[in-house]
């Protein structure tokens, strides 16, 4: 992207009332947001959901000479940009229909064929809950993933730091621009954040930092990953926002359990009741369910046993894969009339016995 491209497209996403849809549906229409920001005024009234309010805005000269003065601070500060056509946009991103336009980033995060994760929570994280996001992360660090989260107290710092702990890339998403940090306590790890990722976001220096920023941000955690992980959440919070999120975008969320009268797991226990979120109890849940598969070279072998001893639920999962040939979690579980989370850890044991092996899509087959 030339400067050129860097100046209109900043002037567009400064106009009021236009977000990251419309401003697609724009560059889309016209092919670039310099020629939207030059098109006649009647040719974009046109343009389905474009009113003469946006189009009246569009106009105004000032949107140029802000994005100017952005431009040098990005300039001055060595951020890099991503334009959501270009290669090194995030990929999983690019699916997301109000992923932002241009996304700043700092530090040095390399996304190409990665396996990323977000891990979510309250910032009022327990002791237990601690405990089992680093466990997590240290369960999960043979599988090389990068670590998305918040940058915020608790669990996102917990995340971030067990991340960096085990050597992982991990990546803090900021509700403001990069010419700040909140919690200003967490100041002291933006080094070893930037060595080890970094940061992204969509918001300028010039923002003004607002409470409401975060629950925008959060559609950037779950449109980054594959897979959203709450660790601990009371009734209400932001992580919840971000599951939601992130099952819009059909991605794979997980909760952990807690007890009916902790607070803290309030919002994880409603997740896996109203069924937006997996079950997460045991760290290799997470592998199992998104089909990841070890290098060759430290992957253990499993071979089918010439004798294999299966309990009376095993051997209907048996009966019925063997009859239906490929068929997705789900359906097994309604077909064999067993609890979705009991046919997870079923069909892990029969993997780790040989009799069944996992596709990709949740499928499962009889090996």
């Amino acid at each position: 992207m030339t400067e050129t491209d860097l100046l209109y497209n900043l002037a567009l996403q400064h106009v009021p009332n236009i977000g990251d849809i419309i401003a697609k549906r724009l560059i889309h229409h016209c092919g670039s947001a310099e020629i939207v920001l030059k098109e006649k005024k009647q040719n974009l009234l046109k343009i389905d959901g474009i009113g003469s309010v946006i189009v009246g805005e569009l106009f105004k000269s000032y949107h140029l000479k802000e994005a100017e003065k952005e431009i040098d601070f990005i300039n001055n500060n060595n951020i890099q940009v991503s334009y959501f056509k270009d290669e090194e946009y995030p990929e999983k991103l690019k699916h997301c229909i109000d992923g932002p336009i241009l996304l700043f980033q700092a530090g040095a995060i390399h996304l190409k064929k990665q396996r990323i994760i977000s891990i979510v929570g309250s910032r009022k994280i327990t002791t237990s809950g601690m405990a089992f996001c680093e466990d997590l992360v240290e369960k999960l660090a043979i599988y090389n993933p990068v670590i998305v989260s918040g940058f915020a107290y608790g669990t996102d710092i917990t995340a971030h730091k067990a991340a960096i702990k085990h050597n992982l890339q991990t990546i803090g998403c900021l509700a403001h621009g990069l010419n700040q940090i909140y919690p200003k306590v967490h100041k002291k790890y933006m080094v070893t954040m930037e060595r080890n990722g970094g940061f992204f976001t969509d918001f300028w220096s010039s923002d003004t930092f607002d409470k409401n920023n975060f629950l925008k941000r959060n559609r950037i955690i779950a449109g980054l990953s594959e897979a959203t992980i709450v660790i601990e959440s009371a009734e209400k919070g932001g992580s919840l926002v971000t599951a939601d999120i992130a099952n819009s975008y059909n991605r794979d969320v997980f909760a952990v359990p807690g007890r009916t009268t902790d607070i803290q797991s309030s919002g994880c226990n409603n997740l896996i009741k109203y069924q937006k979120a997996h079950m997460l109890t045991n760290p290799f849940d997470v592998p199992y369910m998104l089909n990841w598969q070890l290098e060759e070279a430290i992957k253990p072998t499993v071979q089918k046993q010439l004798f294999v001893e299966l309990d009376d639920s095993e051997k209907s999962i048996y009966n019925y894969l063997k009859e239906n040939n490929k068929q997705q979690l789900d359906v097994i579980a309604i077909e064999c009339q067993i609890p979705i989370f009991k046919v997870a850890s079923l069909l892990l044991n029969m993997e780790l016995k040989g009799v069944v092996r996992p596709l990709p899509g949740k499928l499962f087959e009889v090996v």
